[in-house]
């Protein structure tokens, strides 16, 4: 449940150029709306979510890794050197080959790079990290590179013709909700043995889980033809949720040897404001040294954790000498808890 000589080499990330606002979302659900007389920036006051960004519904989600991807190699990584790459979002091309198949040739990697797909809702990149990361610490590899592309339009774009094509209640709609959070954006990060890296890196340290499937019913999504439809209990959810993490948590205090003040920089799962400030409030985490990026990206599922911690640190680069804590939860539920140490 530690790592010790695994480093993060390098980081990006891929943002689509076009916006939607939360009062854009809201002009297109103006038949909804209407019908139940609700009042308009309700969206943005209830999730803190003020825009979000979206490729085009036909935009792949191997188009988006791989943009992230090809970004990452330009800081000066060689594609033939990599052993393994994963590709870990939510969204997939298709069923058959691995998503990873086709990130993998547009970016241009060796035959050398095993490749496969992980896929555990918003907590897959962390859950790469953790596999990854122990293979490279007991000698199997010696660089990885792990890739999430998410594309919500085609969710977003489906809710919106069913809120406004069906017949639909105050309480009807609140299945629904949660799909109007979702937005787009691409991340790829390398990790490595230290050995390989000759600059002072971020370095992964412990981690800790806590699973309980017995709420696996609370967020279910699934393909519909070309369409992607999801229902979500947000407030059942929530709450189980801060249940799996609390106990999460305290395992990875103890595993890493950390006091709950110890560490210097929190980044969660980016769902919104209710959910990040429940998490810090359950957690008795000091809000200060939270960052965030749903407000401006909304939740991109997988890619959500890993390209917050990457703009954290594009921001400020001293976040990548601080004692960091990254906090993943993923529909199912499991929770997954990982330190990044100087």
């Amino acid at each position: 449940m530690s790592l010790s000589s695994v480093v993060i080499e390098g980081m990006a990330y891929s943002l689509p150029p076009e916006i939607y606002t939360s009062s854009d979302i809201e002009k297109k659900l103006s038949p909804l709306y209407e019908s139940l007389k609700l009042p308009t920036g309700r969206l943005e006051l209830m999730t803190g979510i003020s825009e979000r960004r979206l490729w085009p519904s036909n935009f792949k989600p191997s188009q988006a890794s791989a943009e992230a991807g090809l970004k990452l190699l330009q800081s000066g990584i060689d594609g033939s050197e990599v052993d393994l790459l994963i590709h870990c979002s939510v969204c997939r091309d298709r069923l058959e080959p691995a998503t990873a198949s086709y990130v993998h040739r547009l970016m241009g990697l060796g035959g050398g790079t095993q490749i496969l797909d992980i896929s555990n809702a918003c907590l897959g990149f962390l859950n790469a990290l953790v596999l990854a990361g122990s293979m490279i610490e007991t000698g199997q590899i010696r660089r990885a590179i792990l890739v999430s592309g998410e594309n919500g339009a085609p969710l977003v774009e489906k809710t919106i013709q069913l809120l406004n094509e069906d017949d639909h209640t105050r309480k009807s709609i609140k299945p629904f909700f949660a799909n109007l959070t979702i937005g787009a954006s691409a991340v790829a990060w390398s990790i490595a043995h230290r050995d390989l890296v000759d600059k002072d890196c971020p370095t992964l340290g412990s981690w800790a889980t806590e699973t309980d499937t017995s709420y696996n019913e609370l967020c279910q999504g699934d393909a519909s033809g070309d369409d992607l439809v999801m229902q979500t209990d947000s407030e059942e959810l929530l709450h189980a949720g801060i249940s799996v993490a609390q106990r999460a948590w305290a395992k990875f205090l103890k595993v890493q040897d950390w006091e709950p003040n110890d560490p210097e920089l929190i980044i969660t799962h980016q769902v919104g404001k209710a959910h990040t400030q429940a998490v810090l409030e359950a957690l008795s985490v000091d809000p200060s040294i939270n960052f965030s990026s749903f407000e401006h990206l909304g939740n991109c599922g997988s890619a959500s954790l890993p390209i917050t911690y990457t703009l954290a640190c594009e921001k400020d680069p001293q976040n990548l000498i601080r004692k960091t804590a990254l906090l993943g939860i993923g529909s199912g539920l499991s929770s997954l808890m990982l330190s990044i140490n100087p």
